[in-house]
């Protein structure tokens, strides 16, 4: 079966060849795409160097200019869904998200799940280095998205995400509303509506130790208010 991880970049030179070449040693055989925004800071000739280590592992989507982590998603997922991969993943580039912790979504796909999430916020998930506000932001936006969707999902803006292919075949993609943090909300949303299995697997989120955060006031807000528009785009 057909593995691929898409980790979407801006400016993350310092982490761009630590994640490819951690994810590339996992036993599970694992392939990568990266879909970068055009980072400044030569992000995408260091995956170039890597193609040329790793030409049947190693794939780049190059774009030209910030889009929005949602767009690269999509951008991602349908490159994946044409290469014919069966399983794919989502993940960030800063080592929040534990390459290791692959193994684990995957296994909960095999077994049942048509979607599963690497969740901080169910039993055994956890979160590590984050600043108390950043924490109450993210719990209390959790909460929130719960009470408006009634989504069973503890976790509903992760951004560590197993899909069989079959969710996102089935998705109308070209349709996602979100950019932001309201795209993770949105894509399970969308899943849980059209009647897939979602599962929740604990994972310990490392806030990263290098470069920089793209969390903003804009992405927040985009979550705040995509939620209500949620119930009214799908209301059954």
């Amino acid at each position: 079966m057909k593995k691929i991880v898409i980790i979407p970049t801006y400016n993350e030179k310092e982490n761009i060849e630590k994640i490819i070449r951690k994810v590339l040693s996992l036993k599970a055989n694992y392939h990568v795409v990266v879909v970068d925004d055009g980072s400044p800071d030569g992000t995408a000739d260091i995956v170039k160097r890597l193609q040329a280590e790793f030409p049947e592992e190693v794939f780049l989507i190059q774009r030209t200019g910030k889009s929005g982590l949602g767009t690269a998603y999509i951008a991602g997922f349908k490159w994946g869904l044409a290469a014919g991969y069966h399983f794919l993943f989502e993940m960030d580039a800063d080592f929040s998200h534990n390459p290791n912790d692959l193994e684990r979504l995957y296994e909960s796909v095999l077994k049942g799940a048509d979607m599963s999430i690497g969740s901080r916020y169910t039993k055994g998930g956890k979160v590590v280095n984050w600043p108390l506000d950043r924490i109450f932001i993210s719990m209390g936006g959790a909460f929130y998205t719960r009470l408006i969707t009634w989504m069973p999902v503890k976790d509903p803006t992760a951004g560590f995400v197993c899909y069989h292919r079959k969710v996102l075949e089935t998705m109308p993609l070209d349709e996602i509303h979100f950019i932001g943090y309201a795209f993770q909300i949105e894509m399970k949303y969308r899943a849980w509506k059209l009647g897939f299995r979602l599962s929740e697997v604990p994972i310990t989120f490392i806030d990263r130790v290098e470069g920089v955060s793209k969390m903003s006031t804009n992405i927040i807000k985009e979550a705040i208010s995509g939620v209500w528009k949620m119930r009214t785009f799908y209301p059954k």
